[in-house]
């Protein structure tokens, strides 16, 4: 077994055109390190509905040059069987490590494959990748980036021509064409042939951005601002620029692109920390919200004063405000929303007289929706100009909710005014999540199973009223790995994350309120019960 091992380490080391990991491989291999080589050997990273997202490091199960080349052949050869014998191909980019090697590699499979290649002009935004594509005509987009997760990861992020990301059964497909490489010495790689974009993409992007503008609308909310170390400022600020509102006031020491995150222990806006230094700054320049977008800047976060400190809306919270928005605007078409988001969208957009639609989680499934005109998803995720951008887009809806905020303070009120509007029309809708980080994913596979074999009848003392095992789906959804459980005036969805290696439990409670002078109540009866069925739902689950 262990002479195999080393069989394969060494084979692979043979093909590796990546200096870097070649070194790091023969190091493993001369120390007989059997443990991390079996750990990088074990398998191959799987390409899913979310592509490929991983580690960087030498070997099958780490992200790098090798597994990006075989990516990118097992994609061209998808598109070619499919018709697309000389279709576009355009690839972009974070700023994260690797991830320009790695659109370049893709450009040059694309190139060696017979298809047309075309690269973003430098790193930027994923949206602006999900933009060019349909803008350019493209047969796909391949955007390069591990969206919010450690410096030590990158991923690779497929769509098609309909601009959206891969749903089943395109990912099976493409998985089973990067199977069918033999070698990479079968991989043609031309070391030129492919185009470079100048601005005119961008500039084509930064005019759609108007569109999501009410026009003459106020633009007078002044906001403190985060790229979080990502690629978003200079796309943002430009945008805010064009819009007419202030510039944004930025929290200097995240402005700048560095694939090392160094002020934050996880680049995502949703992480205990992460928004420390944009508080800071809000404190020092009283504005009127805090942005903050992820480092792809495909999410957009919100803070807000709140009484005498700042706090982060949550997503549900943001997505409510949006629709609330759109709808007093006049929009006209479908909202929709994946399952672990907030039933609100759904209330809103009956009061509306509008159409509505749940997904799966992602916006892979959300932007598929026939007739969208607005999704969004709890994970700080909004789609709010679906005919420019099919996907979630962290630009765009800063730009909305900086709207928003100008209406409102115009008329002297705050986005919490109108929460409380809301939820005294609607009733309360408190959402909360129980999230567990785990270093062994069997951790996740047995809290899964224990609450399918003795599923919990009783949550904060609620009586679930249905239970539903979503691997079987539903008479609307198809097949997930995901358990949804429905209480009276309560909802729990429980499932592994698709990109990370934790537990999600998405939690809502739904408390009557009748007018402003009970929310109070409502809000400590909502805290309550959320803190109860965590609870209960941590020791049924076992962790």
């Amino acid at each position: 077994m262990q002479d195999e091992l080393i069989a394969r380490a060494k084979a692979w080391l043979a093909e590796d055109p990546d200096a870097e990991t070649r070194d790091e491989l023969a190091k493993l291999i001369d120390a007989g390190d059997v443990t991390e080589l079996a750990a990088r050997f074990s398998g191959t990273l799987q390409f899913g509905t979310a592509g490929l997202r991983g580690e960087l490091g030498a070997g099958p199960m780490r992200m790098n040059r090798s597994v990006v080349i075989r990516a990118a052949a097992g994609l061209a050869a998808y598109l070619k069987s499919k018709g697309q014998t000389d279709g576009l191909v355009v690839i972009g980019y974070d700023a994260r490590h690797k991830s320009a090697d790695f659109a370049r590699d893709t450009a040059a499979v694309m190139t060696g494959a017979g298809l047309r290649a075309a690269v973003l002009p430098r790193p930027l935004p994923t949206p602006v990748l999900a933009y060019a594509i349909r803008h350019l005509g493209a047969a796909a987009g391949v955007e390069v980036t591990a969206s919010h997760n450690p410096p030590r990861d990158n991923g690779y992020k497929v769509y098609l021509g309909d601009g959206s990301q891969i749903v089943p059964p395109a990912d099976a497909e493409i998985a089973a064409q990067i199977d069918a490489v033999v070698s990479l010495h079968d991989v043609p790689r031309p070391a030129e042939g492919w185009e470079t974009l100048d601005e005119s993409v961008l500039d084509a992007y930064l005019a759609r951005t108007d569109a999501v503008l009410s026009e003459g609308s106020p633009r007078t909310a002044r906001t403190v601002y985060t790229a979080m170390h990502g690629v978003g400022k200079d796309v943002l600020l430009a945008a805010f620029a064009r819009a007419g509102f202030p510039a944004p006031v930025l929290v200097a020491e995240q402005a700048e692109p560095d694939p090392d995150f160094p002020t934050v222990a996880f680049p995502n806006p949703e992480e205990p920390g992460a928004m420390d230094l944009a508080f800071a700054r809000a404190r020092a320049t009283d504005p009127d919200l805090i942005i903050a977008n992820d480092p792809d800047a495909d999410r957009c976060a919100v803070a807000v004063r709140d009484g005498a400190d700042w706090r982060m809306l949550r997503g549900d919270e943001v997505g409510a405000l949006l629709a609330e928005h759109l709808m007093r605007r006049g929009a006209r078409g479908t909202f929709a929303e994946s399952i672990v988001s907030s039933s609100l969208l759904g209330r809103i957009a009956e009061r509306a007289g509008l159409p509505y639609e749940e997904t799966l989680t992602g916006f892979k499934w959300i932007a598929r929706v026939e007739g969208l005109r607005y999704g969004y998803e709890e994970a700080l995720g909004y789609c709010v100009d679906p005919d420019g951008v099919r996907d979630k887009d962290g630009i765009t809806a800063a730009l909305l909710v900086t709207e928003l905020a100008s209406e409102l303070k115009e008329q002297g009120r705050t986005l919490l005014d109108l929460l409380d509007d809301i939820a005294v029309t609607y009733g309360l809708h408190a959402t909360d999540q129980l999230s567990v980080r785990v270093e062994d994913l069997s951790v996740i596979a047995n809290a899964m199973r224990r609450l399918r074999e003795q599923p919990p009848t009783r949550l904060a003392g609620l009586a679930i009223t249905k239970s539903e095992d979503l691997t079987r789906g539903t008479d609307k959804l198809p097949p997930t790995d995901g358990l949804r459980y429905t209480l009276d005036s309560a909802r729990v969805i429980v499932r592994p994350s698709g990109t990370e290696p934790k537990l999600k439990c998405y939690l809502e409670v739904v408390v009557p309120v009748d007018t402003h002078d009970g929310l109070p109540a409502a809000h400590a009866k909502a805290a309550e019960l959320l803190a109860a069925i965590k609870r209960d739902l941590s020791a049924a689950a076992g962790i």
